[in-house]
Order: structure tokens, then sequence, then C-alpha cells
């Protein structure tokens, strides 16, 4: 099934584990901006050590270092058919960015799907991430900084897609089978 979405919701939403289990449904790439961070940090290279400044701090990373990053990645055989995007657009100007990659190669968004939160799930999930998985950049001043940035430039982006007809909005709490299931049902993506 070909479709380009855009997963949007706040950090510890939920959006990785539901961009992948829908992706895999849909036989399109996740793209992950953050995966893309953190594959750049370990590397060492020069847009991860230059990511690492911001995403320690909690903030995003500069937009025409992620546009240019993202668009490479658009580019690529795979997305051609179609795409999930986890983690981009997160600012207006970034949308712009957005709409122009897809107008080049005369392609259009399917959905823009929001996954809900509770703020305090949000960090409880967070914290026993950083715990298990040994995430420097998931303290809790850093995670509340991150949902603060969330709220103030990335949340409105949520209204941009609603009043283009294109948002649909699941509720992020629950089981990981639950939210999949909703996912789905609200995409009207056929399940195995």
């Amino acid at each position: 099934m070909s479709m380009r979405l855009i997963l949007l919701g706040p950090p510890g939403a939920g959006k990785g584990t539901q961009a992948a289990r829908l992706a895999s449904r849909l036989g399109v790439p996740a793209i992950s901006t953050g995966d893309i961070f953190r594959a750049n940090v370990s590397e060492g290279t020069e847009l991860g050590q230059l990511a690492q400044k911001y995403m320690d701090a909690g903030e995003y990373v500069p937009d025409e270092v992620t546009n240019q990053m993202v668009a490479a990645r658009l580019s690529q055989p795979d997305a051609e058919a179609g795409f999930l995007l986890d983690g981009y657009p997160r600012t207006e100007a970034q949308v712009a960015e957005l709409d122009s990659i897809l107008e080049a190669n005369g392609h259009q968004l399917s959905h823009v799907v929001e996954l809900t939160a509770d703020t305090d799930e949000v960090v409880a999930r967070l914290l026993n991430r950083a715990k298990e998985q040994g995430r420097a950049d998931d303290t809790e001043s850093v995670i509340r900084r991150r949902l603060d940035v969330y709220a103030e430039q990335t949340a409105p982006l949520v209204q941009t897609y609603a009043d283009r007809g294109l948002l649909v909005q699941v509720d992020g709490m629950g089981e990981v089978d639950e939210v999949t299931a909703r996912l789905t049902d609200a995409l009207g993506v056929t399940t195995d």
C-alpha cells in the first residue's frame, strides 16, 4: 500500500515503536530523524557532533541541517513508493520545505497522524527507557525541556495539517498492540 505519512506526537508518545510497526505493514521505510542523528553521533560525523550539542541541551537540530538530511533520504529509491516520517517536520519552516520536496517529486502527503499522550506518562516512559538503554540524553530535565520545545514549535503543526484535512489523531496511551490497532483502524490499513 503506497502511503506518505507523517507521525507527530511528543517525545515518548511511542512514535518510534508505532512507526516501525506501521511502516512494516505498509511496506514503506520508517524514516526517523532521531535515529539518523544518533547514528551520526555514534559515528562521530561532523553532523553528529553538531547534532549532539543541540540534543544534549534538549533543543532541536537547526532546520537547514535537518532539511538537507531529509531531502537526501527521501530521494533514495526505497522511499519512492511511500514513507513514514517520524520526527520531521517539527517547525512551520520544515513543513514548507517538505511541501517543496514533495512537490518537486510530484508527490503529496496521504495523512498526518498525531499520537496523543499524557505528559506525566511520557516522562515516566522516557526515564524508564533511559535506564534500560543507557541513553544519556534522557534525563528528566532534558525530557521536560524537549516536551516544552515540542509544545512551542511542533504542536502548532497539528493545526496546520488539520486545516489541510490531513490530520488523524490517535490515542498513544495503552499497550503497544492496542495503539497499533487504533492506528491501522484510523488509516484504514488492513491487518495480517
